[in-house]
C-alpha cells in the first residue's frame, strides 16, 4: 500500500469524493424537494470545484498510465524511477492545472451577462447549461472550454496511448502467458476506468452540441458526476 500505484489510488479516491461531494447532495436535494433553487454564487462555485476535480482526474489518470508503463516495461527500475518526490510532483503538478483551468473558465462565465430568474436545462451546473442562459454573447467562452477541453483530453489521451503501446510491445515479448496475464491485470482496472472516463468527457466537452442532444448531455452529466466516482473503487476493489 505504500507503492506508487497505491499513492495515485488514493488520490484518485479523493478527487472522486470531493467532486462527487459538490454535485451528488444538491442533485439528492433537488429530487426531494420541491424548492429546485440555486443562487448564482452556488452555481458558480459549483461548477469551479466539479471542473478543477475533473481535470485533475483527467491528469491522474494520465500519471497512472505512466507509471504502469515504468511498472511493466522498467519493472527493475520502478522504485528509483517512481520515488515518492516524483509521485508527489505529478499529483501536485495534477491538481494545479485543474485549479488553473478552473479558474480560466471561471472568469470567463463570470464575463458574460444574466438577468433575473433563469432556469438551468440541467440537473448541475455545467458549463453549457450556465452559457445557454446568458444574456450576453457566448462565443468567446464556449471557444475557451472548447479548447481547454480538447488540449486536455489529446495530450492526456497521448500519454496514455503512448504508455499502454509500450506496455503491449513488452508484453508481446514475454516468453511465458503467466508473464502476460500478470501485466495485463495489471492494468485492466486503470483500462476500464480511463475508457468509461474519457468516453463521457469526450461526449461532453469535445463534440458540438445540438439543441435535441440535451438530454444525452444530461445523462453523461449523471454518468461522470455520479456513477463514475461509484464505479471507480469497484473496479480496483475488484482487482485488488
Amino acid at each position: 500500500f505504500h507503492s506508487p500505484m497505491y499513492f495515485f489510488l488514493s488520490h484518485l479516491s479523493f478527487v472522486d469524493f470531493c467532486y462527487s461531494t459538490v454535485v451528488t447532495p444538491k442533485l439528492l436535494e433537488n429530487l426531494v424537494v420541491e424548492d429546485r433553487t440555486i443562487s448564482f454564487t452556488g452555481c458558480i462555485m459549483q461548477f469551479f470545484f466539479a471542473c478543477t476535480f475533473v481535470v485533475t482526474e483527467t491528469l491522474l489518470l494520465a500519471v497512472m498510465a505512466y507509471d504502469r508503463f515504468v511498472a511493466v516495461c522498467n519493472p527493475l527500475l520502478y522504485t528509483v524511477v517512481m520515488s515518492q518526490k516524483l509521485c508527489s510532483l505529478l499529483v501536485g503538478a495534477s491538481f494545479s492545472w485543474g485549479i488553473a483551468c478552473s479558474l480560466t473558465l471561471t472568469y470567463f462565465l463570470l464575463k458574460l451577462t444574466f438577468r433575473g430568474n433563469t432556469i438551468i436545462n440541467n440537473f448541475v451546473c455545467e458549463h453549457g447549461a450556465i452559457v445557454a442562459v446568458s444574456c450576453s454573447d457566448p462565443y468567446i467562452s464556449q471557444k475557451i472550454i472548447l479548447v481547454c477541453a480538447t488540449f486536455n483530453e489529446i495530450s492526456t489521451l497521448m500519454i496514455i496511448l503512448t504508455s499502454y503501446v509500450f506496455i503491449f510491445i513488452t508484453v508481446m515479448k514475454m516468453p511465458s502467458t503467466g508473464g502476460h496475464h500478470k501485466a495485463l491485470s495489471t492494468c485492466a482496472s486503470h483500462l476500464t476506468t480511463i475508457t468509461i472516463f474519457h468516453g463521457t468527457i469526450l461526449f461532453l466537452y469535445c463534440v458540438p452540441k445540438t439543441k435535441s442532444s440535451w438530454l444525452l448531455v444530461k445523462v453523461a452529466s449523471v454518468f461522470y458526476t455520479v456513477v463514475i466516482p461509484m464505479l471507480n473503487p469497484v473496479i480496483y476493489s475488484l482487482r485488488n
